[in-house]
């Protein structure tokens, strides 16, 4: 799997393309929270008390990138701390005993 912070830049670039295509200043400030949840994550800050004097919809797509973020950034630590657990059993099953 890729670094974390290579897979949320990754998705920070997407949010900005699909706000390029917006077609209302609404959906362009949903994409911009969106990118700002993700960059918080990244940076390890949360600015949500700001983002709540937004609209609802607004302040959801930043809880969205932030909450996508920082589980994209556990994710990467469990794999780095343990990276065998999803690929190794401490049980051997393939004999037929259980």
């Amino acid at each position: 799997m890729k670094p974390a912070h290579d897979l949320i830049n990754a998705r920070i670039m997407w949010c900005r393309r699909q706000r390029e295509q917006a077609c209302t200043e609404s959906e362009m400030e949903e994409w911009r929270a969106e990118e700002d949840g993700l960059r918080d994550a990244l940076l390890n800050m949360n600015q949500a008390d700001a983002h709540r004097l937004n609209t609802t919809e607004i302040f959801r797509r930043y809880e969205l990138g932030l909450r996508d973020g920082r589980g994209l950034l556990h994710v990467a630590e469990v794999e780095h701390v343990a990276p065998d657990i999803a690929t190794k059993s401490t049980t051997d099953y393939s004999n037929g005993d259980r």
